[in-house]
């Protein structure tokens, strides 16, 4: 008898992370007690709620604290087609052993992806070359300023699984690559043609600085003023991982000091910045709205890991995106 099922999920993007490939393969593998529910209409489900023993989901998760699992009282497990599981998982989930996987590695791709393109755009001065020729009505080159993707160094912060993407795709440039990760193993950041420093060295080296940290309390405001005053002449900082690592004003006052500096953000704090925030208005930054991640078309890959896991799980075979209790602790 096939184990019983709920998509639980923002209804919007259902169709984008469990399109018909998705739902064929869900369907042949568990028992879907309800149509999908969202948030705000699971809880009318009453009491056909517990029977459920499997979620499958995405963004729009609630929290699985103690009211929630009261709801739920056969729940085993969680497959969630997203990155961060921060925003659901509570000690009520690990005290009730609710296993957890997520589609974190699958949302890892895109997002290197993502990164990988801005340093490149970075190094060859790119988005303030652009704005300089459409204010000019001609071509502002400066090439003298272009560090290009020859001879320079590019800086990460942390190597974990979007970091260490990055670093592998860096290696197809001839660039040194320069990385800041208190816990990684030596020997892991030689195999990637890394070479490790404090935070200090790789802001005051690197032509381009890019950000994967953990928003963690070690983490948070991390990167400070001191940092960015420290950095090169024409040297740019990408954030692709949280706004909150950054104590954003103090980045502001610094960039707004140097114009020579840029910043590309795909992340802020808040999240978008407020209206009146000078970000929107300053020529060396560029902002996006976090899309670094899985977005349209991308969020099937999300769908299709998930799927791939429940069948792996129920084969009993070792899931290898599961997040316990433990290495919750040090992710996103």
């Amino acid at each position: 008898m096939k184990l019983k099922a709920l998509l639980l999920l923002e209804p919007g993007i259902r169709p984008l992370v469990y399109g018909a490939p998705e739902r064929a393969r869900i369907d042949g593998l568990l028992t879907l007690v309800a149509p999908p529910q969202s948030a705000a209409t699971y809880a009318r489900l009453g009491e056909t709620l517990r029977d459920v023993e499997v979620i499958i989901t995405s963004w729009g998760m609630p929290r699985i604290d103690e009211d929630f699992l009261q709801q739920f009282p056969r729940l085993k497990i969680v497959f969630y087609a997203a990155g961060s599981v921060r925003g659901f998982v509570t000690p009520a989930s690990w005290k009730h052993g609710v296993r957890v996987v997520s589609a974190t590695s699958a949302n890892a791709i895109p997002a290197a992806e993502f990164a990988f393109a801005q340093i490149i755009l970075c190094l060859k001065q790119t988005w303030p070359l652009a704005r300089a020729t459409r204010q000019k009505r001609g071509y502002a080159r400066a090439v003298e300023r272009i560090a290009g993707t020859y001879g320079s160094t590019v800086g990460l912060l942390a190597l974990g699984r979007i970091g260490q993407r990055v670093a592998q795709r860096l290696q197809t440039l001839s660039v040194r690559v320069l990385a800041y990760d208190p816990v990684i193993e030596p020997a892991a950041a030689a195999a990637l043609n890394v070479s490790l420093g404090s935070l200090e060295e790789v802001f005051a080296n690197a032509d381009v600085v890019s950000c994967h940290l953990p928003l963690l309390p070690e983490t948070r405001q991390l990167v400070r003023a001191t940092h960015f005053r420290a950095m090169k002449e024409g040297a740019s900082f990408i954030n692709t991982a949280r706004g909150e690592v950054v104590a954003q004003d103090e980045m502001i006052s610094v960039l707004q000091a140097r114009p020579d500096l840029f910043a590309a953000l795909d992340v802020t704090h808040p999240e978008p910045p407020a209206p009146d925030s000078p970000l929107y208005a300053m020529p060396n930054v560029i902002l996006t709205p976090h899309i670094a991640g899985c977005a349209g078309r991308e969020c099937a890959r999300l769908g299709a890991a998930i799927v791939d896991d429940i069948e792996r799980w129920l084969r009993g075979e070792f899931l290898d995106h599961e997040v316990t209790e433990s290495t919750a602790a040090n992710l996103a």
